[in-house]
């Protein structure tokens, strides 16, 4: 006799084949933008199987990038595990993701594909995207439609009714909307999708989560300096985490709380630029930074109402 916590197996239950792949999100900075590599033309990722030949998998994606590509990368670890059903029942692909970062230089473009042209809601470094917000925020309500607690979580994602905008939280702001079907990538839509571009199979959620930890990363571990030439500017410093939080930052207070922190050191070196006086150049010192919070270097924005 089957208890009620028992399930019950088919005698001719057909086995799931599986493949698994790797994903890489190859991030970059380029015209204080942060950009992506892409394939398709932006819709793809790219990824290749999962091989045996290193005991680490994180080792194993690293050393195939960067023999496709040619590119050394810096700061690398692994997102999620994505699994989605092919060509029907008893067939589905796992996809392990993994973002990394891509020093500046002049050597190469990365991609022509920023971030923010997939969450354009994203960049609030200056006030472009306040009337995208503002229809976000209508179609929320519309779609919350009086339920409250769908409203409250709208509320808190999007900085609404006085909620701070938290930037950390870009991978649940992409998965309400997709709730919301207000992006093309849902099942079903709900009004005309938001501008942004598009993407295959899972790869916007895994841009997203790529995103959301990338601005959390560069608050608490020094890993933006992979993402800067050797020598760097604290202009370009700051340029970078505004690039990447989405956010603008208090020129003084940046630099007060970059040189308290004991996170860069000077160089005899100065940049050349083409107009204005030259500015001294800094490298990274780790051997000092045994903390990295530059989370203080933010300033608040206001709700949208």
């Amino acid at each position: 006799m089957i208890s009620h916590l028992e399930t019950p197996i088919p005698i001719h239950a057909q086995p799931v084949l599986c493949e698994t792949e790797l994903v890489a999100v190859l991030v970059s900075i380029s015209n204080n933008t942060p950009h992506i590599l892409t394939l398709d033309q932006g819709s793809a990722f790219p990824s290749g199987p999962l091989m045996v030949e290193h005991r680490s998998l994180q080792k194993g994606m690293r050393n195939w990038v960067e023999q496709q590509t040619g590119l050394k990368l810096g700061h690398t670890e692994q997102l999620y595990t994505f699994a989605d059903p092919l060509h029907g029942r008893g067939h589905q692909m796992v996809r392990i993701s993994y973002m990394a970062f891509i020093r500046q230089n002049s050597e190469h473009t990365l991609a022509e594909r920023s971030i923010y042209d997939y969450f354009p809601w994203e960049d609030r470094r200056d006030r472009a995207s306040d009337p995208l917000l503002h229809i976000i925020a209508e179609r929320l309500r519309h779609w919350a439609d009086n339920n409250s607690n769908r409203w409250q979580r709208c509320a808190t994602v999007f900085g609404l009714d006085n909620h701070a905008w938290n930037d950390e939280l870009s991978l649940q702001r992409y998965e309400l909307l997709w709730e919301a079907g207000l992006v093309p990538e849902s099942t079903w839509q709900n009004a005309p999708v938001l501008p942004g571009l598009s993407m295959h199979r899972d790869y916007r959620r895994i841009l997203a989560t790529a995103l959301s930890r990338m601005r959390a990363k560069i608050r608490y571990t020094p890993a933006v300096f992979d993402l800067l030439p050797r020598q760097f500017t604290l202009l370009q410093l700051q340029q970078a985490m505004e690039a990447l939080a989405g956010r603008a930052m208090h020129k003084q207070n940046f630099r007060r709380l970059v040189q308290q922190q004991k996170l860069v050191s000077r160089t005899a070196e100065y940049d050349s630029p083409t107009q204005g006086r030259p500015a001294q150049l800094y490298q990274f010192a780790p051997e000092t930074a045994e903390h990295c919070y530059l989370a203080g270097a933010k300033l608040p924005l206001p709700a949208i109402s």
